[in-house]
């Protein structure tokens, strides 16, 4: 008796991740989820804010874009074996790679003194613990996991954060939606074309589609393969290729799915309760989360704290790990999480460096909106060029061999650099 053919498509993910629930999570998912660090929450929350139910559109258009973008970056650090910097280094004139690379380490320093900012003023709503020492403590969290802990194991817990995300979907359960309105508002909006509503749409795109995960997926591609016992790149072993390639696709496309309906989650929760009560003008997590209190409930504002808290834990490590990768393989350094810290100086001390310049710009004047800011901006400029970058080297034969992106895909990622080079332009042209 012939024994039964093995699970495809679907039944065969399902079969994988009953067996391995967790480990079977790729990178795309812990990517898909740091794109809604809580620097992103606060832009995503004032978009629902101020302009209710008519931002709901941007998710969608923005979703097959991002995920292309992502999936070429994945792409091009499992078929090479080699992060992005690594690639980039070897294929463009290295002016290139050190424009890049500076000012990806400016932008990451920026967005992480942001986000731990975020972090400790919703921790002290949540514990009543000044806002500054929950901030130092989460530094000393996220640092001590990736210095300390190995990445087989820090990924682990890494991979359960995420689900810290379905708090966002969890506070429409505690509030009123009127769905047909949702959904015909997603489709056609109703708001004047103005200098607004363009910043709002920069902002929601140049929070979704930025650099530094760019270089953090495909340097997770490469720590992944060289965990499985030091598995060659697909260029030196096609034989696996077919189930690589399709588990990178699903792995993509799964955890950019799973960030933009979160994105869209959150604006659509914050306009049927700020945007509806009144309330458009919001600058930090902390003020929206303490707004949802009275208009929603105590449910509401604790499901609101904790998923930002949960992804900030991811998107902190995962902002200054891009920086580490970036600039180690332009230097050629030793870089990994699965190395211990003795064994990668370089590598481990630019990310302690990165996180604790973050830390020190919480006590200098420079206010942690401003650098959000600052940081949005540095991200719109580089992610042009970057994206080029990344179409070129993931189209070419000389770096891709069989392996180069399909024609679909190089399309989405033209008319994503398209759109971010439209607006990097609007954050440059001054009103």
């Amino acid at each position: 008796m012939n024994p039964p053919p093995p699970p495809k498509g679907i039944k065969m993910i399902w079969r994988r991740l009953r067996e391995h629930p967790v480990s079977n999570i790729g990178p795309g998912l812990i990517t898909g989820v740091a794109d809604d660090d809580p620097s992103g929450v606060v832009t995503y929350t004032q978009a629902g804010a101020q302009f209710g139910l008519n931002m709901l559109w941007t998710m969608p258009v923005a979703f097959p874009l991002m995920a292309a973008v992502q999936l070429m970056c994945a792409c091009i650090g499992r078929v090479t074996g080699k992060g992005l910097a690594a690639n980039i280094k070897e294929a463009f004139p290295p002016v290139i790679l050190k424009g890049v690379v500076m000012l990806l380490l400016v932008a990451n320093t920026l967005n992480i003194a942001a986000d731990v900012a975020a972090m400790g003023e919703v921790g002290e709503l949540v514990t009543g613990i000044n806002a500054r020492l929950m901030t130092l403590l989460f530094v000393v969290v996220t640092l001590s996991l990736q210095v300390l802990v190995p990445y087989h194991r820090y990924v682990f817990y890494l991979k359960w954060l995420t689900l810290s995300l379905l708090a966002y979907a969890a506070v429409l359960f505690t509030v009123h939606v009127p769905w047909k309105e949702v959904a015909f508002r997603t489709v056609w909006p109703t708001f004047t074309p103005n200098a607004q509503a363009a910043t709002m749409v920069v902002a929601i795109f140049g929070t979704t589609i930025s650099p530094y995960l760019f270089f953090w997926q495909a340097s997770e591609e490469v720590e992944d393969m060289q965990r499985h016992d030091g598995a060659p790149p697909l260029l030196k072993d096609p034989a696996t290729a077919h189930r690589e390639l399709r588990r990178i696709r699903w792995d993509t496309w799964s955890g950019m799915f799973y960030s933009d309906i979160t994105a869209y989650f959150i604006i659509l929760a914050t306009a049927v309760t700020l945007h509806a009560a009144g309330i458009t003008d919001i600058e930090t997590a902390a003020q929206a989360a303490a707004a949802l209190r009275p208009l929603a409930g105590n449910s509401a504002f604790i499901l609101f704290a904790i998923g930002i808290i949960g992804v900030g834990l991811i998107g902190v490590p995962v902002l200054a790990g891009s920086a580490g990768y970036a600039l180690s393989e332009a230097m050629g350094w030793k870089w990994g999480l699965e190395r211990r810290a003795c064994d990668a100086r370089g590598f481990y001390g630019v990310i302690i460096v990165s996180v604790l310049a973050a830390l020190a710009i919480q006590y200098s004047p420079i206010s942690p909106m401003k650098a959000l800011f600052w940081s949005a901006v540095i991200n719109g400029v580089v992610a042009v060029p970057l994206m080029v970058v990344i179409i070129i080297l993931a189209s070419k034969k000389s770096v891709m061999g069989d392996y180069a992106a399909s024609r679909p895909i190089v399309l989405l990622g033209w008319i994503a650099t398209a759109i971010m080079g439209a607006a990097a332009l609007g954050m440059l042209i001054p009103d």
